[in-house]
């Protein structure tokens, strides 16, 4: 297999914990991905299994790709170690490197020195340079959302700081953070020093993320999927007054179900079976970077479960009103941001028979 499409599809979080646990490490990894919090935090943890603690001032030297020269990385790279071991050298923004120092870099790794590990690191949208990535083991880490994330949760809960967290307090954690690694560990630390060693429960979170049980964008997503304008009215105003959700950011979400609802609804004149349906959703899922308001799986199951409540006619009016309401939603002289969501609500519950 080309070295390349291989090193694309190792999982990087087994790959690092190997690494670590045996203190065994390939000449270079090439971090790339969505995930930036993952590629420091596995930098780390590489570099810190990897180097002798009392002499890591001496053998650590990172770098910025955008502002190292040729003469630093040759220096960088091919000092020994002192009082041998290992010598890392992380180099952050690798895609700035000048030509020059790249084609060093490259000429390096086609015969790396046995002392030294480099961490090459590529950040969040950046297209993976292919030269680095076949002479280097490629750790890709992507955007972690539904049971990924909720496994990520508990295990830092777990490890990190060592107590417990309910799958109930998982579930309105994701609801109210989102999957943004850097926030969730801030409230975990949160929510790990108000219990107290203590297992984190869902009322734990309710008191100190500020999220309601029953309350949440998510529940305002599942009411208009499933029509029931009288409960999505009854959430708009807690909703939108827990802060952590804006009039915008509730269009968006509501545009994501209804683009998925559409494509179900397209699907589903074919006649394809729930199962097609499901794969096709955590597909589109795993390829968009949109956040559907909520756990994958709860997402999916949802928009399963409703499509015979919408026609492909119906999805397309929703998707123009969304449209329509997030220009509306940024004019500066909007006076109520409650008015305008509970409007859009209202309109897309409607049937297309209603409406008309």
């Amino acid at each position: 297999m080309n070295p390349y499409i291989e090193g694309m599809a190792r999982n990087a979080e087994q790959v690092v914990r190997h690494a670590v646990s045996r203190r065994t490490f390939d000449s270079a990894y090439y971090l790339i991905g969505e995930n930036d919090f993952r590629k420091e935090e596995a930098a780390r943890e590489l570099a810190a299994a990897a180097l002798e603690e009392s002499l890591r001032d001496f053998n650590y030297e990172p770098l910025r790709g955008g502002e190292v020269s040729r003469e630093q990385l040759d220096t960088a790279i091919n000092t020994p170690a002192l009082f041998g071991g290992k010598r890392v050298v992380l180099v952050r923004d690798v895609h700035a490197l000048r030509k020059d120092v790249r084609d060093l870099l490259l000429a390096f790794l086609e015969n790396p020195s046995p002392g030294t590990l480099l961490l090459l690191v590529a950040p969040a949208g950046e297209k993976p340079d292919k030269g680095i990535a076949e002479r280097a083991t490629v750790l890709d880490f992507r955007s972690l959302e539904g049971e990924q994330l909720s496994v990520w949760i508990t295990d830092y809960a777990r490890k990190r700081l060592g107590v417990e967290i309910e799958p109930e307090a998982v579930r309105l954690l994701q609801e109210a953070v989102g999957p943004e690694l850097a926030h969730l560990t801030v409230e975990l630390d949160k929510l790990a020093s108000y219990t107290g060693g203590e297992p984190i429960d869902a009322a734990a979170v309710s008191a100190v993320v500020g999220i309601v049980p029953g309350v949440s964008l998510g529940a305002l997503l599942d009411a208009v999927a499933e029509r029931d304008a009288a409960r999505a009215l009854r959430l708009v105003g807690p909703v939108l007054a827990s802060g952590r959700t804006s009039a915008v950011s509730a269009i968006m979400a509501l545009a994501t179900q209804f683009v998925a609802l559409s494509w179900g609804a397209a699907l589903r004149t074919r006649r394809q079976p729930q199962g097609v349906l499901e794969r096709g959703y955590y597909a589109l899922l795993r390829e968009g970077k949109a956040y559907p308001g909520r756990p994958w799986s709860e997402a999916v199951s949802l928009w399963v479960r409703v499509l015979p409540r919408w026609s492909v006619e119906e999805t397309e009016r929703a998707l123009r009103l969304l449209l329509a309401a997030d220009i509306a939603a940024k004019d500066a002289r909007l006076s109520s941001e409650e008015q305008l969501l509970s409007s859009v609500v209202l309109s897309l519950c409607q049937s297309e028979r209603k409406a008309a």
